[in-house]
Order: structure tokens, then sequence, then C-alpha cells
């Protein structure tokens, strides 16, 4: 009985990065087809010396082959092949055996291949103009904005919210690296990756290398030590040191505890208003909660509707 293998492979990947599975029904069957000998895993096939036959998505003579055939999915997934085969099948006395094999899948990320490529789409010539005009300035308040965004989400707990608004942030991250590749020194979003990662790395020896830290307060001090020591020149014993301006005063306040905690400074707040409200967000650190996102639950609550 005859065999119709339908391969259906990814897009993103390198495209003759298929599974023994795919490699086998390919070279034992006896005619290999697709839609398009320029598709990059057609090309791929072709080139490891499988003969490969260029035709559309013809159900009819799919579904009637006297012998084995695999059919190379297209990327676009051969819109109303499958529902066109069930029909032609459907009508046979003795229809062929058919399969569907994966021969490649998505990696954890492999969407951002996706995302990357979209950002590209709307920057170059021929995309969106209001996209095209734009530079890391005139970027800067939706970063902001989105990030604010955010955090509502994690703390309004709406998971289709925060998954939608996370994405809004990683647009942001697209669109500056797509800028940078045009700067007079030009950089990306491989580079971004590539600093990220080379950064995890090197802030969590405990993880990547021979470091010893055991618990979450042993990691922060480690973590504390190494920044320290990569950045000397922001002044080790000034507690303020890298922070942005641009943080709410409580969240730079919890951050100023933080590393007085971390490096043993003893902070006394001031007999006034403003050690007051130093004092407020100390034991709030000291109850494990966050004064900044406290208040703002305190502000939802207020503004809230009351019968």
């Amino acid at each position: 009985m005859p065999r119709l293998t339908l391969l259906v492979t990814s897009p993103r990947l390198p495209a003759g990065l298929l599974t023994r599975d795919a490699w086998n029904a390919l070279s034992s069957a006896a005619v290999v087809r697709a839609a398009d000998l320029d598709d990059p895993t057609t090309a791929a096939v072709a080139a490891s010396g499988i003969p490969v036959r260029a035709g559309a998505a013809d159900a009819r003579e799919l579904a009637r082959s006297a012998y084995d055939v695999v059919w190379i999915g297209f990327p676009n997934g051969d819109p109303g092949l499958t529902d066109a085969l069930a029909q032609e099948l459907s009508a046979l006395d003795d229809p062929p055996e058919v399969e569907v094999l994966v021969g490649s899948w998505d990696p954890p990320g492999a969407r951002l291949l996706d995302a990357v490529a979209a950002m590209d789409a709307l920057r170059s010539p021929g995309g969106c103009p209001w996209d095209a005009q734009q530079t890391h300035e005139s970027l800067a308040k939706y970063l902001l904005e989105e990030a604010h965004e955010t955090v509502e989400a994690i703390e309004t707990g709406s998971s289709e919210h925060l998954v939608e608004e996370l994405g809004d942030v990683l647009l942001q991250v697209l669109f500056h690296s797509r800028i940078g590749e045009e700067a007079e020194t030009p950089w990306d979003v491989d580079d971004v990756a590539a600093g990220l990662v080379a950064k995890l790395i090197r802030r969590h020896p405990h993880v990547f290398a021979d470091g010893d830290a055991q618990t979450p307060e042993e990691v922060e001090a480690a973590w504390e030590q190494i920044k320290a020591a990569e950045k000397p020149e922001r002044g080790a014993d000034d507690l303020l040191a890298g922070i942005p301006v641009s943080l709410s005063s409580l969240l730079i306040a919890q951050k100023v505890l933080d590393r007085a905690a971390r490096r043993g400074v003893e902070v006394t707040p001031s007999d006034d208003l403003g050690g007051a409200l130093l004092a407020l967000v100390a034991q709030a650190r000291a109850d494990g909660v966050s004064a900044d996102a406290a208040l703002r639950d305190a502000l939802r609550r207020l503004s809230a509707p009351h019968d």
C-alpha cells in the first residue's frame, strides 16, 4: 500500500536541520514533491542529492498516487491541502496511508526571530513611515510607559494583560536595536543579547563557575561585589550611584536601603518628613513589601467605585 507523507518543518531553523525520521522518509520515498524548488527546505533536500519534483499541491494527485510520496510542506502551511486531501481520501476504496511527519521543531524562543523580522520590515524602506522616523530619544517615553503598564499588569494579576504588556516592552527593545543598526558604529539585537548573556554568566558564578552562594542573600551580596568590581567609577561608597533619577522616590529609597544592608551601612532616618517617609520604606522592606507597590495598591482601592 502506498504511503503519503506530509513533511512539516520549521521555517525558523536552518533548512537542512531535519530529524533522522525525516531524512529516512525523504531518501526512501519513490517521489519527493514540493510546491517551490526555491523554498529553503526544498533546496536543502535537493542539494543533498534527493530529486524533488516541483508542482502545485494537488490533493487529488497526491491522494491517488500509486507509490510512496513525500510532500514537503510550504512555510505557509499549505492552506486547504489537508481538508482537500481528507475529501479525496474519503472517496477512495483503498486509500494510501497518510502520515504527518514533523521534520523540525521550533526551539524555545524561536518566535523571537519572527519579531525581529517584523521589526526590520517596519523600519526598512517600504515599511511604516512613522517607525522610520523614530529615534532612541523619541522612543524613550514609550519604553518608560510600557514598563509601568507591565508593572500594573503584574499587580492586577491579569496573565493575559501581562503577556500583552511584556510584548510591548519587547517591541521597544527590538525597536531600539533596529535603530542601532543604522548608527555610525552599528550594533543590533544580537549585540544586546550577547551582552546580556555575558552579564548573566559573569554575575552568576554559583551557576556557571565555581561560586558557592547558596541562599538568595548570599547571591545578592555576591552580585553587589561583582557589580562594584565591574564599575568602580560609580563609587563604592555612594549609595545612589547608578540609580536612575527617573525612578519614583519610593523605589529609589528601597534600592538605597537594599544597598546599605548588603554593604553593612547603617541608615538613620532624619527627624523630619523625609526621614519619616524613609522610615516607612524601611518598615515596608522589613515586612517584605514594596512601599511603591503598596502605595499604588492603596490608590487603586481609593479610586475603586464604592457602594
